[in-house]
């Protein structure tokens, strides 16, 4: 599935969702979950992940944490207070365009309707 631009306008949400569920993670490992989690059908490049990461350290979301495992160093991620609030209003956000996109697509779709 090629939907690197779909990802692209989602990729801070999936990230901080990502951190929010699982505390503290390294960028390797963010990208090996998401392609867990989609069974393969979405793949993160690093090219796509870590200007992320930056930009949602920068804006103070993230909190790093550089650890020696297995003579390799990994930096760690994780939210900060602000980055706990902005998970809410980011799903809030995400959720709201995936139901106006439903709409757009199928006009007689109804939420909560199979």
């Amino acid at each position: 599935m090629s939907n690197n631009n779909l990802i692209k306008g989602s990729l801070q949400t999936i990230i901080l969702k990502l951190l929010e569920e699982n505390d503290k993670m390294y960028g390797y490992e963010i990208t090996q979950r998401v392609k867990e989690l989609t069974e393969g059908e979405i793949k993160i490049t690093e090219g796509a992940l870590y200007p992320a990461l930056h930009k949602l350290e920068a804006e103070g979301m993230l909190t790093t944490e550089i650890q020696q495992v297995d003579n390799r160093v990994r930096k760690y991620y994780s939210l900060t207070k602000n980055g706990q609030k902005e998970v809410s209003a980011k799903m809030t956000e995400l959720q709201s365009f995936v139901g106006n996109l439903q709409r757009i697509l199928d006009p007689e779709w109804k939420p909560g309707l199979a």
